[in-house]
């Protein structure tokens, strides 16, 4: 491609970007979804909330699951002057083996989630592995959908997990879908801090 075509159609892209970014007008929050079986999305979770972060907003990270274990981003995190961190998981369900404490642990978090949803002094807020709770039915989603779309005008709320019930679909902002092409595990590779935790 010669350098004259090239400066064209970079022009013209720059016209279809500045055009979209003019229409882009309405300031809000919004609910951010990250789902599949790829490896990442708490990790992509964790890094906008770095983000905002250095914008000196305040944050709220819920993590439904991963309580067995410290991992990095609560060990970077914890002490943080503007994050909240609450680990109100028991493990993974295939460790507790253990329904209804799955389920009271799931009830304690949303009621976390819930006060978090309605107060304005929080900007964004990581809802880390919600997702499994209604898969495996320990949650419903009505409660969760009337809050989200009740929360204040400017929070930015984000869930992740593999699957994602359809009812947050319905009125999500943004949807992302990692992949899973290959992953080290099944190779025998053993998780390793700073990567997998």
């Amino acid at each position: 491609m010669s350098d004259s075509s090239h400066l064209d159609r970079m022009q013209r892209k720059k016209e279809v970007i500045d055009e979209r970014i003019a229409r882009a007008s309405e300031e809000r929050g919004v609910l951010i979804l990250l789902k599949g079986n790829g490896k990442g999305k708490s990790s992509s979770a964790f890094g906008t909330l770095a983000r905002s972060l250095g914008h000196g907003q305040k944050g709220a990270v819920i993590q439904f699951i991963k309580g067995r274990r410290e991992t990095g981003e609560y060990l970077f995190f914890r002490d943080h002057p503007q994050l909240d961190w609450h680990i109100m998981g028991q493990g993974f369900t295939w460790e507790t083996q253990d329904r209804q404490r799955d389920i009271e642990a799931a009830e304690a978090a949303w009621e976390i989630a819930r006060g978090l949803l309605e107060d304005p002094a929080y900007n964004v807020i990581v809802l880390d592995e919600m997702s499994y709770m209604f898969k495996y039915d320990y949650l419903d989603t009505a409660p969760i959908v009337e809050a989200l779309l009740r929360r204040p005008a400017h929070q930015n709320v984000i869930i992740t997990g593999r699957t994602m019930a359809l009812p947050l679909q319905e009125i999500a902002d943004t949807i992302s879908t990692v992949q899973d092409d290959r992953h080290a595990f099944r190779n025998g590779v053993k998780a390793q801090a700073g990567i997998e935790y």
